[in-house]
Parts: structure tokens; C-alpha cells; sequence
């Protein structure tokens, strides 16, 4: 596993927690606030492996060989706790109770520090937190709990108030580009569309990496945006029972639609191709800037939302899609 050297982006945090460690200015309670993929669980873990470690190095980082360090790695450090819920969206005061209020007061085995990390935090109750609250006001001096929020303003006010805030910002695309291609071995134009659809967000950017299913969802997309003008009702109707398989995954097929009408966008207004991210497509973009107005991709653009608000709300999928679609192929 790699130490806060090999992490990519996040350098004000690792050098917070970095002096934390080596002058010993450790809080008992700190929140890891980022969306979903950003690196919440890694940075936690590497914090936690630096604080456990017998041996580490002068800048703060765990060495990676003692014992609690391999333990870590495997996660099976005795004194390195992930709390576990088993209602899927609720983390339950009972759970709170038996992870952390009943267990805080046992000394560690075998560290200086007995760290509890919560995962999805945010979704404690508010009973779980009044719960959590007494340990974080009155922690025993070797307790240090981390909460992995990706929503932080859910939490209770006396919560955040006792904890240390470290936000998660968004990493630079050419820092996403240059790992997906240098330590993944990911071609060039396949990282340049994985770290467009990402937006900043690493564990997003490995995970469309590595997904055939997302490349499947993405070939889809194209060929209908290609070919969406010279389409029959009838053929788009067809087209949204096979967009109806990929619902769970609709987030991501809209994007592939925005992405596609900003590379329109961008190569009408500027004529330039470097920085069309569907460079192979480049034939369809050029046809397609040459048919749309400004006016009719700014539309559909705005459809788009619309689209993600209307089923966020509940709204017949077909009829979003069908509106959504007819709205495409008109502009």
C-alpha cells in the first residue's frame, strides 16, 4: 500500500496531518468531508497506519514494514477499528453503542491510539450521534475518531463543532491523466475521457478505468447521438427500452450527452480540436456543430438538468427520456 508520497492531489491535508503526527498535535475527532471516491478511506487509513506505527519516518509517514503497519495494510490492526452497520442506510445508535461508547474505555492491545473509523458517518441517526457526542467531548487520551462524511452539514452542530474539518477538493485533470496513464497504463484518449467524466474525483476516474460496463454504456450513448437526427419515434422509443437497461446507471449516460454537446459547443465556437474529449468522433462532432445552433445546444443542455431533476423526482423514466430525446433530435 502506498504512503502519503504516492497520493495523488490533497497536499494541504497530508501536510496538516503530517505536522499533526510528527509534533504530536493529534485531535481526538476529525471529519473527512468529500464526495463519494475522492479518497476519504485512504487518507484515513494512511493517518491511522502513521499514528499506529513503530518505526516512523521523519516527515510523519508510517514506514510500511513494522508490525501495525502490516497489520493495517491487511486490515487486521487490533486497534484500528471500521465501524460496520448493517441497515443499509441508517448507522443506528446500537451500532454506535457496541463499536465505539462500550469499547472506547479498553486500552488499546498493542498501539499508542485506539482509532475507530466510521465510514458513511452521515448517516448516523441522530440518536447514534448524541451517542457519539459524550466519547468526542470526553475521549480517553488515546481515542481518535475519524467520520467519513460525504454530506458533513447532516451531522449535528455539536458534532462538527468538536471535530476537525478536513474538506476534500477536487484533483487537478492533468494530476487524474498523468496516474491513469503512467501507473495504469491507461491509452491517452481513453484516460482523457475517464478524467472528463470524472471531474476531479480519482477513485471515479479508476473506477470508469477499469469498467466495461461503463465503456458498453458509453458506446450506446454515441451511436445514438450520431445517428439521432435521422431517427423515426419509433426508433427512439426502441432506443429508451435499451437506455431502460442502463437505469441504474442513467447519471452516467447523461453525462456521456453533456460531455458529447460540449465538445459540439466547443468546436463551433473555437473550431478547436485539441480539446474535444470524443476525438475520434470528431466527424459526428463537426456534423453536428455544423447543424446546431448556439441556441439549440444551450437547450439541450438545459434539458439535461431537467431530466436529472425530473427523475430524481420520481417521474415516469420513459416520458423523461422520450421528452429529453425529442428535444435532441430537434436542435
Amino acid at each position: 500500500m502506498s504512503g502519503f508520497k504516492d497520493v495523488v492531489g490533497h497536499n494541504d491535508i497530508i501536510q496538516y496531518i503530517q505536522n499533526a503526527v510528527v509534533k504530536d498535535k493529534v485531535s481526538h475527532a476529525y471529519i473527512l468531508n468529500g464526495e463519494k471516491g475522492s479518497g476519504k478511506r485512504l487518507l484515513a487509513k494512511l493517518f491511522a497506519m502513521s499514528l499506529q506505527c513503530s518505526d516512523r519516518e521523519t516527515d510523519g509517514d508510517a514506514c510500511g514494514r513494522c508490525q501495525s503497519c502490516k497489520q493495517a495494510v491487511n486490515d487486521n490492526q487490533p486497534d484500528i477499528i471500521r465501524i460496520t452497520h448493517e441497515k443499509p442506510n441508517t448507522i443506528s445508535v446500537d451500532d454506535i453503542r457496541q463499536q465505539i461508547v462500550n469499547d472506547v474505555d479498553i486500552k488499546p492491545y498493542s498501539s499508542p491510539y485506539k482509532i475507530y473509523i466510521i465510514p458513511q458517518a452521515d448517516m448516523m441517526s441522530v440518536q447514534a450521534q448524541n451517542a457519539l457526542l459524550k466519547t468526542i467531548e470526553e475521549p480517553p487520551e488515546y481515542a481518535v475518531i475519524f467520520l467519513l462524511t460525504e454530506n458533513a452539514e447532516v451531522l449535528l452542530p455539536t458534532i462538527t463543532s468538536r471535530c476537525v474539518m478536513l474538506k476534500l477538493r477536487n484533483i487537478k485533470d492533468t494530476l487524474v491523466k498523468k496516474y491513469l496513464m503512467e501507473q495504469m497504463e491507461i491509452p491517452d484518449y481513453k484516460a482523457e475521457i475517464c478524467v472528463a467524466f470524472a471531474q476531479g474525483n480519482m477513485g471515479r476516474a479508476i473506477m470508469l478505468a477499469t469498467s466495461d460496463h461503463f465503456n458498453e454504456i458509453k458506446e450506446e450513448a454515441i451511436q445514438l447521438l450520431k445517428y439521432i437526427n435521422e431517427m423515426e419515434l419509433t426508433e427512439i422509443v426502441n432506443a429508451i427500452k435499451k437506455i431502460q437497461e442502463y437505469k441504474l446507471d442513467v447519471s452516467d449516460y447523461f453525462d456521456i450527452i453533456a460531455i458529447w454537446y460540449r465538445d459540439v459547443l466547443i468546436y463551433k465556437a473555437t473550431r478547436n480540436v485539441d480539446r474535444v474529449v470524443f476525438s475520434d468522433q470528431l466527424k459526428f462532432i463537426k456534423e453536428q456543430a455544423r447543424k446546431s445552433s448556439y441556441e439549440g445546444i444551450e437547450l439541450i443542455l438545459e434539458s439535461l438538468e431537467t431530466a436529472k431533476a425530473r427523475l430524481k423526482a420520481n417521474v415516469n423514466f420513459d416520458l423523461v427520456m422520450e421528452l429529453l430525446l425529442l428535444t435532441i433530435k430537434e436542435n
